[in-house]
């Protein structure tokens, strides 16, 4: 694939990210996400990293053709396109996956809740002359503290993760 093959031929060559980008008039970063498949570059960049590497595009798009062709603009532009797909949808499939963790995250926030308003603290009636019971009360006083603290403020930043995420994909 692209970034392999690009992070392979530029080592070869004996040039850093920050060199490459610099012949290529773009920021470190940018070459950093090429070779990481975070993002790939337009037909122009592309012909002119081929260049700069003395490799063809198709052997920088992993291609293995022995025989040359010419390389059209159009082939490599549909190529770029197909990548760039491929890249919105592993996007879109860990952002289904985070939105679908804060989901269950809320849900089993809200359980807890209903949990403690139902509950009333029951152990609070336990025997506290027991060593042992003393101190998994508690513990447990610790543990429906801090729930009690931390949590609506772990749900307002789901919530709002939850929505900003909504928003950015139905924009």
């Amino acid at each position: 694939m692209l970034s392999h093959n690009l992070k392979v031929l530029r080592q070869e060559k004996g040039l850093s990210q920050q060199e490459l980008a610099g012949r290529l008039n773009v920021v470190r970063q940018t070459v950093s996400k090429w070779e990481q498949g975070l993002s790939v570059p337009d037909a122009d960049l592309l012909i002119r990293l081929s260049e700069e590497l003395e490799t063809p595009v198709h052997v920088l798009l992993g291609e293995n053709r022995q025989e040359k062709e010419a390389e059209d603009l159009k082939a490599i532009a549909s190529k770029l396109e197909v990548i760039n797909l491929q890249l919105a949808e592993n996007r879109k499939r860990k952002e289904t996956i985070l939105l679908s963790v804060l989901i269950v995250l809320c849900i089993c926030i809200l359980a807890g809740w209903v949990w403690l308003y139902q509950d009333q603290s029951s152990y609070m009636n336990w025997e506290y002359s027991d060593p042992e019971t003393a101190v998994l009360a508690t513990g447990m006083h610790v543990m429906e503290w801090v729930f009690v603290r931390f949590t609506p403020l772990l749900l307002f930043l789901c919530a709002v993760i939850i929505f900003v995420t909504l928003q950015k994909r139905y924009r």
